[in-house]
Formats: C-alpha cells, sequence, structure tokens
C-alpha cells in the first residue's frame, strides 16, 4: 500500500494482498473488524465514497494495489469487490475456503468486540483463569486499559480477524517494576469456531516479533496440567516447563495444577 495512503486501511490492504480469489465480498461489519475502526459517514451514505480512483481520496488503494475493483456496493451492508489479476473459474471464483488472516493492534473502537470474543472463549473452556460470567467487563473500562497498553512500553493486545471476523488475541503484560521490564505474561485465547486453522501460532509469532522490539527478553505463561494440546504448541514454539503450581485453580468444584512455562527471546 502506498505510503501517503491512511494507515488505518493498511489492514485492509493486507487482506486483499493474501486474497487469491477473483471475487470478494465483505460486509461493513467485516470491513471495521479488520481495519479496526468505523468506516466514515461517507462510506454509508454514497456508493460513489466506494468506487472513487483518484486523490485527494486514499482509501481505494487498500484494494487496488492489489488488483480489486469495486464491482457493487449495497449501501450499509456490503462490498463486492472482484479481481483483473486472479482468472475466473470455479475454483477461484466460487472458492469460500479461503481463510485470510490479519493480526492487528487492538484500537478502542475494538472495545466492544472484545469483550464479546473473550466472553465466547470464557464459554467454551475451562482451560481460562476466567470462567463463564465471572467478569462483567464494560466497554468504558477495556478503553482504560486499552489505553494503559498502548502508552506501555512493555504491553500490548494483538486481534486476530479472520475472514472479518474477531476469532482470538494475545496479550502481552510487562512487568510494572525496573527489575522485571524484560519479561512478559502472555495470555491466549482464540474462539472454537476458528480452532486448528494456525491462528494461536500466528499470534504468537507476531507478539513474539513484538516482544523483540520492545526489548523484552523473556516470555512466561501458565497453562493447566489438563490442556495439553496447548503445552503441546507451547513447546513447538520453544517454551520450556519451568515449575508447577500445585492446586493453582478452582474448576468445576475440583483443584487444578497449573504449568509454568517461559522461553527466552
Amino acid at each position: 500500500m502506498p505510503k501517503n495512503s491512511e494507515s488505518k486501511y493498511i489492514p485492509l490492504a493486507a487482506f486483499f494482498k493474501q486474497s487469491t480469489t477473483q471475487e470478494i465480498t465483505l460486509t461493513y461489519v467485516e470491513i471495521e473488524a479488520i481495519i479496526g475502526h468505523v468506516l466514515p459517514n461517507a462510506a454509508y451514505l454514497s456508493s460513489s465514497w466506494w468506487k472513487k480512483t483518484k486523490p485527494p481520496a486514499l482509501h481505494y488503494f487498500a484494494w487496488t494495489e492489489s488488483g480489486y475493483s469495486v464491482k457493487n456496493v449495497d449501501l450499509g451492508k456490503a462490498i463486492h469487490f472482484q479481481s483483473i489479476l486472479h482468472e475466473s473459474n470455479e475454483r477461484n471464483s466460487d472458492d469460500d475456503s479461503q481463510d485470510i488472516l490479519i493480526i492487528r493492534e487492538a484500537d478502542l473502537e475494538d472495545a466492544r468486540p472484545f469483550i464479546n470474543l473473550q466472553e465466547t472463549i470464557f464459554t467454551e473452556t475451562d482451560f481460562m483463569l476466567f470462567g463463564k460470567a465471572d467478569r462483567q467487563l464494560t466497554v468504558q473500562s477495556i478503553r482504560k486499559s486499552m489505553n494503559t497498553w498502548k502508552t506501555s512500553p512493555n504491553s500490548t493486545l494483538l486481534l486476530a480477524i479472520m475472514n472479518g471476523q474477531y476469532a482470538g488475541y494475545v496479550q502481552f503484560i510487562g512487568g510494572p517494576a525496573p527489575r522485571a521490564v524484560h519479561r512478559a505474561s502472555v495470555v491466549i485465547g482464540v474462539k472454537q469456531a476458528f480452532s486448528k486453522k494456525g491462528i494461536a501460532s500466528s499470534l504468537m509469532l507476531q507478539g513474539e516479533k513484538w516482544a523483540k522490539g520492545s526489548g523484552i527478553s523473556k516470555l512466561e505463561l501458565t497453562v493447566i496440567k489438563e490442556n495439553t494440546n496447548a503445552q503441546k504448541l507451547y513447546k513447538k514454539l520453544g517454551f520450556e516447563l519451568e515449575g508447577t503450581r500445585k492446586n493453582a485453580l478452582v474448576i468445576n468444584d475440583q483443584f487444578v495444577d497449573e504449568y509454568y512455562m517461559g522461553k527466552q527471546i
């Protein structure tokens, strides 16, 4: 995407860059999830906003740089894009199986979707610190936390958006004391609907790149003893077992142990 383009559309440009299908339909909700911002009023009120291809408009670079143009506008609902670079055939034009993953830093407008994402994940698994209805989160409180993370040199929240849907997240929480600024605790969650698609690995790898650039040299996490799938993933990513915390949590009225795992980066 050209460097003079609006930065908020960079994730959308990354989406189109990954696409190999001739036609793509994205709802407004999906586009806003990809970019992490609400589209301007003009995008809801006028079809011409989508079909502009001349300055001073810059948003169109997000799709035109990858060879896509706007085929049709269902105003306020969805945009239909088509490509001149990909051949029109049955495999491409009707391929609904292509998964396009965007990982980006969370922004303030992600507060409500992030709450919904967490609530879904907490409901689907017993392997998180919090269970269903354990947390009463508000948009205001999440935005306050996001402001703290965005200004912190050693904390961040990354979101995984697959096919325009909020699929998972990873949070890196840096140590507050000067002697602990080199390490960060990691919390990760992925919705069951997006499991086995490599999202957790991609989140961790992207987060590790961020950590290295932020001066962090040690990553730490905890994982419930019974969560063997997560343990296999962490070991594959280079984490090592560092200890056990007995009776760490009470889940379904039963004590469960947690493993401490860490990685030098």
